[in-house]
């Protein structure tokens, strides 16, 4: 008998496991990554603005970014970048070198950061830019994955460019239980 229940037990944790490989996961990009393969294939760039001591920022990836759902969703119609607000990569981007005048001290801001953030930094923060790289939107704290889905398909979608958020999230209809526009 305790064969047969060690047994069951296995095979549940396998396929526990197999289930959550088989779960879509966001194919984040380096800034520069995304926007080399916008210019190959134009699409949207979604850039998570993030801190390693952000607590929220943490929480989105876990809650929110980690839905199926969300990652399917982001993977086809956006460059999803992953952009540690206070990291000390060197970033060329429309003719301007960008840096962090500090790095390795705490809490020192890259200046495409603060660029991209217009000077209100705060994490965690999102920006979407269009297929020529320009701003479109910023975003600021955790999202839950119910209000996430449909800010992600009225800019993925295009639908931004030519009806009101109050109109698009009244139609709108999710794939997560919560996300219907009523």
């Amino acid at each position: 008998m305790n064969r047969i229940v060690f047994i069951t037990l296995l095979l549940m944790v396998f396929a526990v496991a197999s289930q959550a490989q088989n779960g879509e996961e966001i194919k984040w990009y380096s800034f520069e990554e995304a926007v080399q393969k916008n210019k190959e294939n134009p699409k949207m760039i979604f850039v998570d603005l993030y801190t390693n001591w952000c607590g929220w920022c943490k929480v989105m990836d876990n809650k929110t970014f980690s839905d199926p759902v969300i990652a399917k969703y982001m993977n086809e119609n956006f460059y999803p970048v992953k952009f540690n607000a206070e990291g000390s990569d060197t970033i060329e981007f429309t003719g301007k070198t960008y840096v962090n005048p500090r790095p390795g001290v705490a809490k020192s801001t890259h200046q495409l950061a603060i660029a991209m953030l217009q000077g209100k930094l705060s994490y965690p923060s999102y920006t979407l830019m269009n297929e020529n790289n320009q701003l479109v939107q910023i975003l600021n704290g955790y999202i839950k994955k119910e209000q996430f889905e449909p800010i992600i398909h009225f800019f993925g979608s295009g639908a931004y460019k030519n009806m009101k958020w109050p109109e698009f999230q009244q139609s709108f209809e999710g794939k997560l239980s919560g996300t219907s526009g009523d």
